[in-house]
């Protein structure tokens, strides 16, 4: 691709697709708005807590790349901001559906693009969602999707996009177990062990009580 995007670029734009998609009485965006969508709790992974300073420098480089644009409106003081991709690469309503979910949750299986995208667009079926990531994997021009080998312990392929550059499988294998979260788990279990060691000596010492 021509012109890549970084994490933060690739959060702010997916995020524009989706509130155009999901509330388009309410796009395009302020920054204030933006910074607010970036930052969602729910359908974001990871979360972000970006400052809108952080955000307007998103916005000022995705311009720069003819992703997004500052729209002013009539009677409207607050500069908005919306996305290009329709205009850049004539994507459908599925299509950009697709891309949003992918820009803003990163790799996933067909199953879980169709019930995430679903709210910006209403798949019928699988089907649906792996022609609409057949059509972006084949794009003439340049792929915009990769289908990523299976993960270890997995059965369903996940799709990657291509707005941030090649995506290795060695990048989104499973997650290791984090060392504080590993730490707890050995605490757990060292506390569950004293526990049954001694509940054994209370049954132990109940059962002599009727073997004297």
């Amino acid at each position: 691709m021509e012109f890549l995007l970084d994490p933060i670029e690739a959060r702010v734009l997916g995020a524009l697709i989706e509130k155009d998609l999901a509330t388009p009485e309410y796009y395009p965006l302020s920054l204030n708005a933006l910074t607010n969508a970036c930052n969602q709790k729910t359908n974001r992974e990871p979360v972000s807590n970006y400052e809108d300073s952080t955000v307007a420098a998103a916005i000022d480089r995705l311009r720069s790349k003819r992703m997004a644009a500052a729209v002013t409106g009539a009677g409207s003081r607050v500069e908005k901001y919306s996305h290009r991709l329709a205009d850049n690469f004539n994507f459908s309503a599925r299509e950009l559906a697709i891309l949003s979910v992918l820009l803003l949750r990163g790799p996933q299986t067909p199953g879980e693009l169709r019930e995430r995208a679903g709210r910006l667009h209403a798949f019928e079926d699988l089907e649906g969602v792996e022609a609409t990531l057949n059509r972006l994997m084949e794009r003439d021009a340049e792929p915009l999707v990769k289908r990523l080998p299976l993960a270890p312990g997995t059965k369903e392929a996940r799709y990657a996009h291509l707005f941030s550059g090649d995506v290795s499988f060695v990048e989104h294998e499973l997650p290791a177990p984090q060392p504080d979260r590993l730490a707890r788990l050995e605490s757990e279990l060292a506390a569950l062990r004293g526990e049954l060691s001694e509940l054994r000596e209370q049954f132990s010492a109940f059962r002599r009580q009727f073997e004297s």
